[in-house]
């Protein structure tokens, strides 16, 4: 810890720090109990509202016989969000700083090394996650830190095993991130940053190594529910309700951006009543070499003006309630008709007999002599306007929410049945979708921005990383940070969220036929056509590139190789390669060459020119 200060200036920031934290979880409670009731709606728990004390209240039946189900429509909505935004591609590439030939091949080792740590950690589903809880609530947050615990081990003391660290990537709730003002709609926008959470009194001390008092902590935890079901019935669905977390105690890390009394930023932990760090922000992290804040904000729909976003299910919250009420009053209805509403004279029969056994096949019925004889009431059918409600709010829902029945059930309307037609639908379902898409990539790149630059940082000694070669193949790299010359990192692909393979395949094939991926005599060369093989979904053919790239790795060999001697023609070498990989080497900047070494360089493309040449020549004359 970073501690130049008496116990009793430690002990009055850890003060000032928690008011601080108590100051903005007051100001945005309206916020986390909206967050709170969008979950409980999510998992089925939608008798429950927000009352005038500001807490989530459950309202229970009014009458034994009353119908309480819950028809959960936001469910398969937001599955069905979430299933076709996890088909966002997260392939990446590195831009190279320059056109010069050096930083186009760190940029290219960029684009592995990014794609390997990928890989490693997993990111697909660490962006599923974050998908849920953004669809859910509005907003959730990546942060993106150095683990010193992480990575490789490369020894031991007396404390325990010695790793070298490495990137972790985390999802974290937006429960947990608290800014300085909700009206600030960036996070760099922001001048601090909260993120609170609470750990067990064991783990505070084997991470931070203090002892802190134990706290009653409160949260919420899905142990809670309500009552559901009807006449004769009854169930029980799972919502969030609060809890107290015993032997658990507060950690809060604020992050404050760089000012003039700390141009490097500052950041403050206190876990419990105790300063555990106060320093610099620890990452180099933004552009020009800046230290900011480790996260990456991610939103379902951009609320004008503030800092967390909206959720849809916050829209569909009205309609999901009359919906289940007029499914519940339909189904009450359908409970009179066939149970009957027996109407008898006072005493002329035992009612509670009635009651408790009802009109059982074979009953005795016994009448009062002289009684009226009881009489079924005439309840008529189903009113047709239950039906019609009922379905004007299920197209409701496809409006509000943007998920049409094409995107939930996989099939078209029936009044839609050309296939002009339904790649419309299609095309309108990917625009509503767009939005959430834009930022859920955004916040990948600025994912993928980070992870390089705490590299760049921490990367200090030699690296090993397991790298797939350009025909599919892994091996074993060594790399440090000045193999990272520029984190400019773009999208590999397009951001279509609603791209299949079969659209692809046929977008391929089109550009197939107008020519657009041949050369100028109408051929394809080797690398389109590996390159095809790959769009197409076939991946490296039968390792269709390897010929070409060990023609590459021996062309790049003889680059370094003239600087000291003369180099000769093989039989089997790719003339068009090694011609191509050679003016590299001449026109860019990686090698330094002497003008005797330029020579024989140049000499050796011209031998490659007149073996292709000659071996032309002699197809031409056969």
């Amino acid at each position: 810890m970073k501690n130049n200060k008496s116990d009793e200036a430690l002990s009055d920031l850890a003060g000032e720090v928690r008011r601080d934290f108590e100051k903005r979880r007051d100001e945005r409670k309206s916020l986390e109990m909206q967050w709170r009731l969008n979950l409980n709606y999510f998992m089925g728990n939608q008798y429950c509202e927000i009352g005038q004390n500001g807490e989530i209240e459950d309202y229970g039946k009014q009458y034994f016989w009353q119908q309480r189900e819950v028809y959960n429509h936001t469910a398969t909505v937001l599955e069905t969000r979430i299933s076709k935004l996890s088909g966002i591609k997260v392939g990446m590439s590195v831009r190279p700083l320059t056109g010069d030939e050096q930083d186009k091949q760190s940029a290219a080792f960029s684009t592995k090394i990014l794609s390997a740590v990928f890989n490693e950690l997993n990111l697909q589903k660490v962006i599923n996650e974050a998908n849920m809880w953004s669809e859910v609530t509005g907003t959730s947050f990546y942060k993106i830190v150095w683990d010193k615990d992480c990575g490789r081990r490369i020894g031991r003391n007396e404390e325990g095993d010695i790793y070298d660290g490495d990137v972790r990537v985390e999802v974290v709730p937006p429960f947990e991130i608290y800014p300085d003002s909700v009206t600030k709609m960036n996070v760099d926008d922001c001048e601090s940053i909260i993120h609170a959470k609470a750990y067990s009194v064991e783990e505070i001390k084997d991470k931070w190594g203090v002892d802190v008092p134990k706290e009653e902590v409160s949260g919420f935890a899905m142990t809670g529910g309500s009552t559901i079901g009807g006449l004769g019935y009854s169930g029980f669905v799972q919502g969030m309700s609060d809890v107290t977390l015993d032997n658990h105690a507060m950690v809060i890390e604020r992050y404050q951006a760089p000012t003039g009394d700390y141009p490097r930023g500052r950041l403050t932990i206190v876990a419990g009543n105790k300063v555990v760090y106060d320093g610099d922000l620890p990452y180099v992290n933004k552009e020009d070499g800046r230290r900011g804040f480790p996260f990456a904000k991610q939103t379902a729909v951009i609320a004008p003006g503030c800092f967390f976003g909206t959720s849809i299910v916050e829209r569909m919250i009205p309609i999901q309630r009359a919906f289940n009420a007029v499914k519940n009053r339909k189904h009450e209805y359908l409970n009179r008709m066939t149970m009957g509403v027996l109407a008898v004279e006072d005493g002329s029969v035992d009612v509670e007999n009635l009651e408790e056994d009802g009109l059982s096949p074979g009953k005795v019925l016994i009448v009062r002599q002289g009684g009226r004889m009881p009489q079924m009431l005439e309840i008529g059918n189903v009113p047709v306007e239950l039906i019609r409600e009922e379905e004007r709010l299920l197209d409701e829902f496809t409006m509000i929410s943007g998920v049409s029945d094409l995107m939930k059930y996989s099939q078209a309307p029936a009044t839609n049945t050309s296939g002009k037609a339904i790649s419309l639908l299609m095309e309108q379902d990917e625009s509503r979708l767009k939005m959430t898409a834009t930022e859920v990539r955004s916040a990948i790149k600025e994912v993928a921005k980070q992870v390089l630059r705490l590299y760049k940082q921490f990367a200090l000694q030699a690296r090993k990383l397991r790298i797939a070669g350009e025909n599919g193949e892994m091996e074993l790299r060594y790399f440090d940070k000045n193999d990272i010359s520029s984190d400019d990192v773009v999208f590999d692909v397009s951001g279509d969220v609603l791209e299949t393979a079969s659209s692809r395949r046929n977008m391929v094939i089109d550009l197939l036929n107008l020519g657009l991926l041949s050369d100028d005599d109408g051929k394809i060369t080797s690398a389109n056509k590996s390159k095809i093989l790959e769009m197409l979904g076939f991946g490296n053919w039968e390792n269709a590139r390897e010929l070409d790239e060990l023609n590459k790795n021996r062309a790049r060999e003889e680059n370094e190789k003239v600087q000291t001697e003369s180099i000769s023609l093989g039989e089997v070498d790719d003339d068009d390669i090694h011609v191509a990989e050679h003016s590299k080497a001449i026109l860019g900047k990686e090698f330094d060459y002497t003008p005797e070494a330029k020579e024989r360089l140049i000499e050796h493309i011209r031998e490659h020119k007149r073996k292709k040449a000659l071996a032309k020549s002699v197809e031409q004359g056969a």
